[in-house]
């Protein structure tokens, strides 16, 4: 029996998905729980494992292209017995998942949930679906019927227009039809109406004749015709806002003001070569986005700075890399880092919390799930480290390793990233200093750390090279005053300073 496999929700009401990768096609045999589609949420890649056995009987969505939650995406013949074949109700939104995951509108959102027929010829769309790019208009009663460029569908019985000679009279008389000819079998144009009276010679010839130039009428007044010639506005692209729809003032200046895209000369683009892109904003760079704009005009950010000397750090690291502890897991800086957060953390609670709008609260949270920011080709992802407070520094780095890895392979899933509590940025892998980092939505704070580079310092009065970085942390000041985000970035920078101090403190 033919079954379809519809896309599942794979994580905290997700709405749709991108098509990635197939990795079956028509015909192929599948197993229950193997591998057929890859899929980019708005969080992360995912892959989708088939339910049942069977023969793929095809692809219902094509690699790019964007499904909603519900929708069928491939369909298998299966060997099972008293399983019902899909029908065009079912298929369009009613219930049912085979996933065990539906969308909340069942799919039908988009009418491309019509059953296959055995032949894989889609049957016409049930009344009240909406087909693609419509926005939302029902599908005709009727039949659709194939229509080729340039015809239409819909029938009629009125006659062909007159057409005029070669040329027209020029004694202002009505010009006369010709003959009529005989009609190929092949299709014709569409019927276009007769008109009511015919035409005078001369005026019929002027309509027909192909018109190289236009002047279009423009409703403006001297002074803003001068103005616009002043400001290389084009008055015929406007659209009057003054009265009768005249064109004013404002319309030309706010023309001269739009922003234009700079023409091939201007961009210093190649010959031959697009000299602008428009890359789909979607999946992952989607979500990232709707995150900071909520968290930047949500929560009031504060941003401080402190440099500080990390020579000790840097001993430290070189020195635990020769450790037998470390030898499976890469030590950075980045480690150290990590663990004089997890201790000022348990020195300030407060850092580590949420503001709870609905309840009134602030929510502090005696755990930390550390988020490590990490850039991959398909945007900013922040997976985290769950419990990492509890972690002894072996396993740190072990799972720091491993977050680092599945982020770089986008393979980072829509859990690892929920329930982070606070959030480290490593700018310096880029060679930046320092910067103003945004909150990761739900956190109270988010610490940058920058790059580590010979400076020039004091030390014991006197001028010596050290290695120095820049820290810079930005809070919530609803939840952090400016005290408590000075303590903490104190703090974490004298562990810095002296890792002795994770000791003393922890």
């Amino acid at each position: 029996m033919r079954r379809e496999f519809k896309l599942p929700d794979v994580g905290e009401g997700l709405t749709e998905a991108e098509i990635v990768r197939w990795h079956v096609k028509e015909g192929d045999a599948v197993k229950v729980n193997q591998i057929v589609v890859e899929i980019e949420t708005a969080k992360s890649i995912v892959e989708l494992p088939i339910p049942w056995d069977g023969v793929v009987a095809g692809l219902m969505a094509g690699e790019g292209e964007t499904v909603d939650v519900g929708v069928p995406i491939i369909a298998v013949d299966t060997a099972e017995e008293g399983a019902a074949p899909a029908d065009a109700s079912r298929t369009a939104g009613a219930p049912g998942a085979v996933s065990g995951a539906e969308g909340a509108d069942g799919g039908g959102a988009t009418g491309r949930g019509a059953a296959l027929a055995d032949d894989m010829v889609p049957s016409p769309p049930p009344e009240g679906a909406v087909e693609p790019g419509l926005h939302g208009s029902p599908a005709p009663r009727e039949e659709r019927q194939a229509v080729l460029v340039g015809y239409g569908v819909k029938t009629g019985a009125t006659k062909r227009r007159a057409r005029k000679p070669g040329h027209a009279g020029q004694s202002g008389a009505p010009v006369p039809a010709p003959a009529p000819q005989a009609v190929p079998a092949a299709p014709a144009p569409a019927p276009r109406p007769v008109p009511a009276a015919p035409v005078a010679g001369p005026a019929r010839a002027e309509a027909d004749r192909p018109v190289t130039t236009a002047r279009v009428a423009v409703l403006a007044k001297p002074p803003v015709r001068k103005l616009a010639k002043d400001l290389g506005v084009d008055l015929t692209t406007l659209t009057g806002t003054g009265p009768q729809g005249s064109i004013s003032r404002e319309d030309v200046h706010a023309a001269a003001q739009a922003p234009q895209a700079p023409t091939r000369q201007e961009s210093g683009a190649p010959a031959g070569q697009a000299w602008e892109e428009r890359i789909p904003i979607k999946g992952v760079r989607k979500m990232t986005a709707q995150a900071m704009v909520a968290s930047a005009y949500t929560a009031p950010h504060v941003t401080e700075f402190l440099q500080v000397d990390v020579t000790g750090t840097m001993e430290a690291v070189r020195r635990l890399r020769t450790l037998p502890d470390f030898a499976e897991v890469k030590v950075s800086p980045l480690l150290l880092v990590a663990k004089a957060v997890l201790v000022a953390a348990r020195r300030h609670p407060m850092i580590n919390s949420s503001w709870d709008e609905a309840a009134q609260e602030i929510v502090v949270k005696h755990y930390v799930n550390l988020g490590i920011a990490a850039a991959t080709p398909r945007g900013l992802v922040v997976p985290n480290i769950k419990g990492a407070h509890e972690l002894p520094l072996p396993e740190l780095a072990r799972r720091l390793g491993q977050l680092a890895e599945t982020a770089r392979a986008g393979r980072t899933q829509p859990a690892e990233m929920a329930g982070g509590t606070f959030t480290i940025t490593n700018v310096g892998v880029f060679g930046v200093d320092t910067g103003t980092p945004i909150l990761n939505p739900g956190e109270a704070a988010i610490l940058a750390f920058g790059q580590v580079r010979d400076m020039p310092w004091v030390v014991d009065g006197e001028l010596a090279v050290r290695k120095v970085t820049t820290l810079s942390l930005s809070f919530d000041h609803r939840i952090v005053d400016g005290e408590l985000g000075s303590l903490f970035l104190r703090d974490v920078g004298d562990m810095l300073e002296d890792p002795l101090r994770m000791l003393a403190w922890s």
